[in-house]
């Protein structure tokens, strides 16, 4: 079986009780939320992954005020046509102020919209499982870096 490793940085930007959040297009059909940012390029430091990621998605320009911490995620994928893959995620969640440019939508990426959204609205809103790790980790902010998973 292959091995695949993905490093990606996002960030969790709130502002007068709202989170920014980008929409992208969902398995099956539909969309979901995500917290903006992105896959690392080759050689890229992830500090300017994520400031790099939230200007395409969104048009703001953000300082990274903080790690808050990382999710490792682990999955077998298996295609028709090719050999089974057994990938990491590895995600930096970083926190990030913004500090100029406007809200706009990505054109010709990952993201069709950015948009904010209430805090208590969140929990309602169709979205990827980091966009509640991203808000954990901003809520809690605990001393290891990382979401405790329950148990099985």
């Amino acid at each position: 079986m292959r091995k695949t490793l993905r490093v990606a940085a996002y960030a969790v930007v709130v502002r007068n009780g709202q989170i920014l959040l980008a929409r992208s297009p969902a398995d099956g059909g539909g969309h979901e939320w995500v917290l903006p940012g992105g896959g690392m390029e080759h050689g890229e430091d992830p500090y300017d992954t994520v400031r790099r990621e939230l200007m395409e998605e969104t048009g703001y320009r953000v300082d990274v005020t903080g790690l808050l911490g990382i999710d490792s995620v682990r999955h077998t994928f298996t295609h028709r046509w090719r050999r089974p893959a057994d990938h990491q995620g590895l995600r930096l969640v970083y926190e990030g102020l913004i500090t100029g440019g406007e809200l706009r939508p990505e054109t010709n990426g990952s993201t069709d919209l950015a948009a904010w959204h209430d805090l208590g609205a969140v929990a309602g809103l169709r979205k990827v499982r980091m966009v509640d790790v991203g808000l954990e980790l901003w809520l809690e902010r605990p001393a290891a870096g990382r979401v405790v998973k329950a148990e099985k």
